[in-house]
């Protein structure tokens, strides 16, 4: 039996400082290196679905990598070639800053709260996680996408040996800023309302990822890559994106220039060294929020003089009511429910308005609002995290297991009927057009009645855990197949259901009698096929209740 190990402050001596125990002691870099390559290799023995998607991940990695290496090489000696590799230097550079903290099941050793128990000093402890966090797939891709970018800038014997220098100091810096912004924002996502104001982060980033969109499709309308060149200029000053600017400087033979841009790639990865390190004192030494006791007569003692409110009185009464509330509550107060729901708000009424904004959107880009929002059906007993105990205490017949998904399916449509129809009437306005409102609404509707229904089969067929204890996973280790099976599989079925109102609305006249059945067929047909999936999913969770309980308490 072990004894845990008190933790020790960073500035107290290690109780390991002895010359004896120092001269045995391995090298911390060198364990967490092994540490890191011990969890990626456990990782992949935990399920086949797993090994596969790394496998796959390192295919298309290595696939994407070669591709992009020959690009920058025919880009050597092309005039735009400095635009180029900068921008997507600066691309890159941004893109580790924001997705390690937005992209589900990300890298779990990005937290390092999971240290806080242990003695260790600051520097070593930078020192070591910044070697580690080298290894893996997105570093290694970085390391060949700056170097070819690097060959398509270096010329010469004076840029070739700052190209020696710039390749490094751009990947450490990219590595370094992610390790950086999260270690700063991890108890800003561990915490409810700090991970309601990531939420902001997360759907600036879809708008800007939309942005961009319009943006390549209008470069390519303006007249190439020469109009970015006012941009790459600025970037060149920024780092790391100035490590591969200095590059392009020396080969024009502006050596100052050059010595400059590196000077600044490398305070900047110092001072970001110092920030991480700053960062890792505080959340070593500092209390955070969940342990220090609320002050009385806060929000609970607000909520209990509440009671239901305004919300409990507009539901209906009885047990659909209660589940209905509570799912409507989860979505707001829950951070990963309300980030999923906000994500698929944003996303899915972005997309078919930059599409009809850009002239080559049709009506039925509105139709993904629905699939996104229908998406929120799925793994409705994972959702519940560790609680779900509490509602299988309910659930002893196939009638409560239906009253159940029945509640949780009025719940979601309680949003997403009004939320289709907004987009729809938003993008119509945009577009225009409302000569095929009525039919493709219809077909909207029918989308929506499949995605729900299947949800709830695959909530009683395919649950899995959410984790909780990690900002960066929406999936607990080992249940990635589960999640992939129950959303493809049902994306499939889903588009085999509404086959067939998808070729009427695209076949039939569009007259106004035809449309106007379509929207009637339509919206008859999803609550059809609503009421058929939560009829057959019932008695699958009456049934299979352990086994769903202990599936989404995994994690």
């Amino acid at each position: 039996m072990t004894t845990a190990t008190p933790p020790v402050s960073p500035s107290a001596p290690s109780p390991a400082s002895s010359p004896a125990s120092a001269a045995k002691a391995p090298s911390l870099t060198a364990v967490f290196v092994r540490l890191k390559l011990s969890i990626l290799k456990n990782g992949l023995k935990q399920s086949g679905g797993r090994t596969a998607a790394f496998i796959a991940s390192v295919v298309f990695a290595a696939l994407f990598a070669a591709g992009m290496l020959l690009s920058f090489l025919g880009l050597r000696g092309h005039t735009d070639a400095s635009t180029v590799a900068v921008l997507l230097t600066g691309v890159f550079a941004l893109a580790w800053t924001v997705m390690p903290l937005f992209v589900p099941s990300g890298d779990e050793t990005l937290d390092p709260s999971r240290l806080v128990m242990l003695p260790l000093r600051p520097r070593p402890l930078t020192r070591a996680l910044l070697v580690a966090s080298l290894v893996g797939i997105g570093p290694v891709l970085t390391l060949v996408l700056i170097l070819g970018a690097a060959l398509a800038l270096a010329h010469g014997a004076v840029a070739t040996v700052v190209a020696v220098l710039a390749v490094p100091l751009a990947v450490v810096g990219c590595v370094a800023l992610s390790r950086a912004v999260a270690a700063a924002n991890i108890r800003l996502l561990t915490s409810r309302k700090g991970r309601d104001l990531a939420l902001l982060s997360g759907l600036i980033i879809a708008v800007g990822m939309q942005l961009v969109n319009f943006g390549a499709q209008r470069l390519s309308q303006a007249g190439g890559l020469s109009t970015l060149r006012p941009a790459a200029e600025v970037v060149g000053w920024l780092p790391p994106a100035s490590a591969l600017s200095a590059i392009d400087a020396a080969a024009d033979g502006d050596y100052a220039i050059a010595v400059v841009k590196l000077l600044i790639a490398g305070a900047a990865l110092v001072g970001l060294v110092a920030w991480w390190q700053r960062s890792l004192v505080r959340l070593m030494t500092e209390p955070d929020g969940s342990t220090i006791g609320a002050a009385g007569g806060g929000a609970g003692a607000k909520d209990a003089k509440a009671g239901s409110g305004r919300l409990g009185r507009m539901l209906p009464a009885g047990r659909t009511g209660a589940v209905m509330e509570r799912s409507l509550r989860y979505i707001w107060r829950d951070p990963k429910t309300k980030a999923s729901w906000v994500t698929s708000l944003a996303v899915g009424l972005i997309i078919p308005v930059v599409n009809a904004v850009q002239g080559v959107g049709t009506l039925y880009w509105a139709c993904f609002a629905t699939g996104m929002l229908g998406m929120q059906m799925f793994n409705q007993f994972g959702q519940d995290t560790s609680a779900f105990w509490m509602v299988a205490q309910t659930i002893s017949t196939k009638a409560d297991a239906y009253a159940e998904l029945r509640a949780r399916a009025l719940a979601l449509l309680a949003i997403t009927v009004p939320y289709t129809l907004l987009a729809f009437v938003i993008t119509a306005s945009v577009l225009g057009d409302w000569s095929g409102f009525a039919r493709i609404l219809g077909v909207a509707f029918g989308i929506l009645g499949a995605m729900v229904g299947l949800g709830a089969l695959a909530s009683a067929n395919f649950p899995y855990s959410i984790p909780q204890d990690s900002a960066y996973k929406n999936v607990a280790p080992g249940q990635g197949g589960l999640a992939w099976l129950s959303i493809f599989g049902s994306m499939i079925a889903a588009s085999v259901l509404c086959g067939p109102l998808i070729a009427a609305s695209l076949l039939l006249d569009q007259g106004a009698v035809t449309s106007v059945w379509l929207l009637l067929g339509g919206t008859l047909y999803g609550a059809l096929i609503v009421w058929a999936g939560v009829k057959l999913a019932a008695p699958r969770v009456a049934k299979r209740l352990p086994e769903i309980l202990a599936a989404v308490s995994k994690g």
